[in-house]
């Protein structure tokens, strides 16, 4: 497992240098073509990074669960959720259990965020909640919890920040040959050596300007698709039940609700793309995410072993690519770990989906303050945050409840 995560923060290291990299060259080329001065480019690109890395470094999973309109959440609000994602956490063995958020939204979805595995968050959609049950739901939290044990998060942060200043950069870069011709105030004869090194300085820089943002895109791509595999072989191991996720992508593929509030920023954060997702589960070359229907395929083609290894085999197989996605030694190195069989989806005790709304339903109410009271002759008092009274009364027995206490 160690080794998974150290090849893990190597290549995402790799692809940050490489985007850090890219960076550096649309900044100096544009100092040079608009300015002609090349390391006042490279600072003018520091400063727009280091920025942007500052408030995401301290701010950014509260920026992004903002964004994303999530509240948290406690246990009495959602036992079952709270008790999967715990169980998830032992499973992984990580220092603390995520703090826990909702959002209410029909789409089924769920994202992981925060810096490190001391500061993670998790959060779920309430479409998510009402949809599965406990197995399905362990899958998805299990494959969320990968994310932050493998210290994916951290790094689809960085990469944000990255991708972010890159095409500030070539937005500033595009204007300025738009509106200011790219000479920066110094003119030289077109006929003489200056000139023509002018133009071809600035036929570089526009180059750079189109294609930075289309590179950083595509190490975008390698650096989440990668993470989503090895997210789900986490998952199959720490829940010992493939079935499990694979039955609740295939819920999450199987809805076409849209989810306008998330932007192309944040849709690789997701389980799965909130922003292509079709009732078929496909995604295109442009997506941050493998194409689901390939994920469950790799999922129910996975022996009676939840291993790595057995992950990777099933990669290979469905995939047909004679590397696999899980690290070499991670996966030699990896025990057997039997498959269970499902928990409760055969037992008369199983929730209906009703019974998962209306948990649902109270758990959004929590999270926006509401009081819960249960009067004796067995109804719910729901008193919204800003009561005008101290007193309460029940509309089907009359009962005074204060609230006080």
């Amino acid at each position: 497992m160690f080794e998974l995560i150290r090849a893990n923060k190597r290549r995402a290291f790799i692809l940050m240098a490489a985007m850090a990299a890219l960076l550096g060259a649309l900044g100096y080329g544009l100092g040079l073509a608009l300015w002609h001065r090349p390391l006042e480019g490279l600072v003018v690109a520091f400063v727009i990074w280091a920025v942007l890395a500052f408030v995401t470094w301290f701010q950014g999973d509260a920026l992004i669960l903002q964004a994303s309109g999530a509240r948290r959440i406690e246990q009495k609000d959602h036992p079952v959720l709270f008790n999967v994602v715990e169980e998830m956490t032992i499973a992984a063995g990580l220092p603390k259990t995520p703090e826990v958020y909702i959002l209410d939204v029909e789409a089924p979805n769920a994202f992981a965020t925060g810096r490190s595995p001391e500061k993670a968050k998790i959060a779920v959609t309430a479409g998510l909640l009402e949809r599965l049950n406990r197995d399905e739901l362990q899958g998805v939290i299990g494959h969320e919890i990968g994310h932050v044990a493998n210290r994916d998060v951290l790094y689809m942060m960085v990469a944000t920040i990255m991708i972010g200043a890159i095409v500030m950069l070539a937005d500033i870069g595009f204007y300025s040959f738009l509106f200011g011709g790219g000479t920066g105030g110094r003119r030289t004869s077109a006929g003489g050596g200056g000139g023509q090194a002018q133009a071809i300085m600035m036929l570089v820089a526009l180059v750079l300007v189109i294609l930075a943002p289309i590179l950083a895109q595509l190490f975008y791509f390698a650096l989440s698709r990668r993470r989503e595999y090895l997210a789900d072989a986490s998952s199959a191991r720490y829940t010992r039940y493939p079935e499990g996720l694979a039955s609740a992508l295939e819920k999450i593929a199987a809805n076409t609700t849209p989810m306008p509030q998330v932007s192309r920023a944040t849709a690789a954060l997701y389980i799965a793309n909130p922003l292509k997702t079709s009732a078929r589960g496909l995604s295109d070359l442009s997506s941050t995410h493998p194409p689901i229907t390939e994920r469950i395929r790799i999922l129910r083609s996975m022996s009676s072993d939840a291993s790595y290894a057995s992950y990777d085999k099933a990669f290979k197989n469905v995939s047909g690519r004679a590397v696999g996605v899980v690290p070499f030694s991670a996966a030699r190195e990896s025990d057997a770990v039997q498959t269970r069989a499902a928990s409760d989806n055969a037992s008369a005790a199983v929730p209906s989906r009703a019974s998962r709304r209306r948990d649902t339903t109270n758990a959004l109410w929590s999270a926006q303050g509401y009081r819960f009271i249960d009067c004796p002759c067995g109804v719910r008092l729901k008193v919204p945050p800003r009561f005008p009274k101290d007193v309460v009364t029940c509309p089907n027995c009359g009962r005074d409840h204060s609230l006080k206490h």
